[in-house]
């Protein structure tokens, strides 16, 4: 998400205004500290790295989940979006993909969060008699005969429009994806809540953006609580055929023509209890990358899933491998940006005008008392680190006997109505015989012993302390998971 300064640095001082609200809210020591402004105009050079650290300021609050959660600077994130990208607040048109291309076109303002594109919204207040008010999706309310004002479930959110029940709509998330030409996505991020989905993905000016639909949740013992349901079976079934299709999740032959069979006679759900089985049944993957393991600029692919990363690579003269970093044992992990210099050196965002280089970096405990840094060099670095940040909430969740399952407030004394323009999820065509160019690959865990693994140390970076996300999951590690 960008923000635009200004040079004479006038929108900033909403930035200045939401951060002493926040300091006065919260205290100082909470707070992270502000960046400093300036009396004189600023050079463009300056206003880049003003706008930079304007950034990294507002992603640092948005990770703490006391200041995450806090109404003014989720205002002030909202605002800040329109105004940057100059977009009016009025009524649009919005294209949602489901996983195997279908589309769902809802219809939104342009100020509406993420929450109300994908959810039924459901809101109580009380309002002042005689006084008629503007309800995204149902037009001016008038409030004479009420002293209770409810917000009837929108017949425009995509989860109405697909006649998903509210208590599912957690299991699910908005992504926004880049469409590559072989029809494949690339993940650019998770929504957030704060997000407004129509201005972030027309800001990118490109038609190769899209927002996807897809299941937000890591373990799998999840998927009973969505096949329960008719629209939430058909979303997930979707979504594991292109999977499959994608070469996401490993099939053998055996195996793909038992899912064959299984999609020929319409057996959903048999289809996906044989595809939980599957390694990477379930799993998000990022482009292409670099890693410094097992060896320095490795070129490898990422997956994230089941609580894991794994590392596809191809070591010198031997066949496909995979390596795979378990969440429980990452004590912590941190992302850091550079820009390359002609030199070959770095130097930080706003120095140079290269190319910035996003890297995650992660403490593993590669053995007992061993602990070593794994460095994965991607633009996807802030998606990967906030996909670890999901499994271990999701890990945290379920060791204290919670649910994810997102509860919304219903109605007083209301019962749900369906929409009248409600959209069926089609069925994907079967799937077509697996690509002969796909190799099998070894584990690479089981050859850990026969692989060189040098003392990598720290990350060689200016990052502070606050930069590293400490993993709460870490603590419950016994010899047992050694």
């Amino acid at each position: 998400m960008h923000f635009s300064i200004p040079e004479t640095e006038s929108r900033s001082g909403d930035s200045g205004g939401s951060a002493y609200v926040l300091r006065k809210e919260y205290g100082a020591n909470v707070l992270p500290a502000f960046p400093p402004k300036k009396l004189f105009s600023l050079t463009p050079a300056e206003v880049e790295q003003r706008r930079e650290q304007l950034e990294k300021y507002m992603q640092a609050v948005r990770q703490d989940p006391l200041l995450g959660s806090s109404e003014t600077f989720n205002s002030f994130l909202r605002r800040a979006q329109q105004e940057t990208q100059q977009v009016p607040t009025e009524e649009v048109s919005l294209e949602v993909l489901l996983s195997n291309g279908q589309k769902v076109l809802v219809n939104v303002l342009t100020s509406d969060q993420t929450e109300d594109v994908l959810e039924v919204r459901h809101l109580c207040c009380t309002a002042p008699p005689s006084r008629h008010l503007r309800v995204p999706g149902f037009g001016v309310i008038g409030t004479s005969q009420y002293d209770e004002l409810y917000f009837l479930p929108s017949p425009k959110a995509v989860a109405a429009k697909l006649d998903l029940p509210d208590d599912l709509i957690g299991y699910f998330s908005l992504f926004l994806v880049r469409e590559k030409e072989d029809g494949t996505f690339s993940f650019v991020r998770k929504l957030q809540e704060f997000e407004l989905p129509y201005v972030s993905v027309t800001s990118l000016r490109s038609q190769e953006y899209k927002i996807v639909l897809r299941k937000s949740y890591w373990d799998s013992a999840y998927d009973d609580d969505v096949m329960e349901n008719r629209v939430g079976l058909n979303l997930l079934y979707a979504q594991t055929v292109s999977d499959i299709e994608r070469g996401w999740i490993l099939v053998t032959k055996e195996q793909h023509r038992q899912l064959k069979s299984l999609q020929e006679k319409v057996s959903k759900k048999e289809f996906l209890r044989l595809a939980q089985t599957l390694r990477h049944y379930g799993y998000l993957r990022f482009d292409a990358c670099v890693a410094d393991f097992p060896e320095k600029d490795c070129p490898v692919v990422v997956s994230a899933g089941n609580s894991e990363l794994s590392l596809q690579l191809r070591l010198p003269g031997q066949q496909l491998r995979e390596g795979s970093f378990r969440v429980t044992r990452m004590r912590c992990w941190r992302v850091t940006s550079s820009v390359p210099l002609p030199s070959g050196g770095t130097s930080s965002p706003g120095r140079g005008r290269g190319e910035v280089r996003l890297e995650l970096a992660f403490e593993y405990l590669m053995s007992k008392d061993r602990l070593q840094w794994v460095t994965i060099t991607s633009p996807q670095a802030i998606m990967m680190s906030i996909c670890l940040q999901s499994m271990v909430d999701e890990l945290m969740v379920k060791k204290s006997g919670g649910s994810i399952r997102k509860m919304l407030r219903r109605r007083v004394g209301g019962t749900l109505r369906r929409s009248d323009s409600q959209q069926a999820v089609k069925s994907p065509p079967l799937l077509e015989s697996p690509d002969a160019s796909r190799e099998s690959m070894v584990k690479l865990s089981s050859k850990l012993s026969a692989v060189s693994l040098r003392g990598i140390g720290s990350p060689s970076t200016d990052a502070s302390a606050s930069d590293v996300h400490g993993n709460f999951a870490f603590e419950g590690i016994g010899d047992e998971d050694l």
